[in-house]
């Protein structure tokens, strides 16, 4: 009987001393973010950081407070390893928590620093390559560091690690073997951020297909086709095949319009209205516009027009706009510059006569 009032006693004492434990902290951490905010609004930080810490802040003092509750109390030694080993698991877990999310507000705030919305936004979108790069290299660090830190603590585990050192020759080389392409991407990815051969909102050519790099992941890159299709590309890729990069140093394009008229057509009508079509439209900005002869064959001429435009969407559309203003003026002003099918027929070759009919043959 006095055995059960003790264990009940004990209960309740323990109950209560976690109860104001978790109390306090709540009260504690209320208080710390409360000051904290004002503190921010004074000195105009970014409102960025303190949201992301709230939450694992929060759980970390609780976890403190109640460890520092619990001290005084006497538990059962299958208990207290129990809570040693979950305490120590608990917390480092948080911590990790913590670093993630202090990970994830740098990124914020470095990518707001880095408006990638106007027009040359060469500079802006190489920062914001770079940064999302290493954050996702830093993620991959930061959850492995946890995830060993947890399993150490685990003294079982720590065993097991201490046998398999007498096999860690076979066994790094069976992961090495079985995680060669991941590791190979993963170093690409790496060594993208500094090379740089592609950025965020480049617009490439890749196995044939022209899109815009949506998002560049830790061993694959997201590539957005003009359709509003994706195609996923390792990371790897970019650095040991080639693929245009329409927009390595700048966002500035040449586009090309090609026309056939026929070999008697008046060149420079045609090249005067070319030019006075891309001087008139919005788009063109002011750089490149001329026409020239490229290629000459029996039946047409082969006219390239340049004409340059702020980027490639841009230039897209003109070259558009200014072929059919082309075309519009070759068939109104000009029907006889277009392209037309010749035959000559000679009455002395054999499929003159062949179409010849004999003097004297019947009607």
């Amino acid at each position: 009987m006095q055995s059960d009032i003790s264990l009940h006693h004990v209960t309740s004492m323990a109950a209560i001393s976690i109860g104001l434990s978790v109390a306090v902290a709540f009260l504690v951490h209320w208080l710390a973010y409360w000051l904290a905010t004002r503190i921010v609004r004074r000195m105009r930080i970014e409102p960025v950081i303190l949201p992301a810490l709230y939450h694992p802040s929060r759980w970390l003092i609780v976890l403190m407070t109640l460890a520092a509750g619990i001290q005084p109390l006497t538990f059962s030694p299958n208990v207290e390893a129990l809570w040693s080993i979950g305490s120590k698991m608990l917390f480092i877990l948080l911590m990790g928590w913590l670093v993630f999310s202090l990970m994830r507000a740098g990124r914020i705030i470095l990518e707001r620093r880095s408006d990638i919305s106007v027009e040359d936004n060469l500079k802006a979108r190489r920062q914001h390559t770079r940064i999302r790069i290493l954050y996702r290299v830093a993620q991959f660090i930061v959850g492995f560091l946890i995830v060993s830190l947890m399993l150490i603590v685990i003294p079982g585990v720590r065993s097991v690690g201490v046998t398999l050192m007498a096999s860690a020759g076979l066994a790094g080389l069976a992961v090495g073997a079985a995680a060669q392409p991941a590791l190979k991407n993963l170093i690409a990815g790496i060594q993208m951020a500094f090379s740089e051969p592609i950025r965020l909102d480049d617009v490439v050519i890749v196995e044939g297909e022209w899109g815009r790099i949506e998002d560049i992941k830790l061993t694959y890159v997201v590539v957005r086709i003009w359709d509003d299709r994706r195609m996923i590309v390792p990371v790897s890729y970019f650095l040991e095949k080639p693929f245009q990069n329409w927009t390595t140093k700048t966002s500035d394009l040449l586009g090309t319009v090609f026309l056939y008229v026929d070999p008697a057509a008046d060149i420079e009508a045609i090249r005067a209205k070319f030019i006075e079509a891309v001087k008139a439209n919005s788009r063109w900005d002011g750089r490149v516009a001329i026409l020239q002869v490229t290629d000459q064959r029996a039946d047409a001429l082969e006219l390239r027009g340049l004409l340059s435009a702020r980027n490639a969407g841009i230039a897209f559309d003109l070259r558009c706009e200014v072929r059919e203003a082309m075309m519009d003026f070759l068939r109104t002003r000009m029907p006889q510059a277009l392209v037309r099918s010749r035959q000559r027929l000679e009455a002395g070759d054999d499929l003159g006569k062949a179409f010849t009919r004999p003097s004297g043959a019947a009607e």
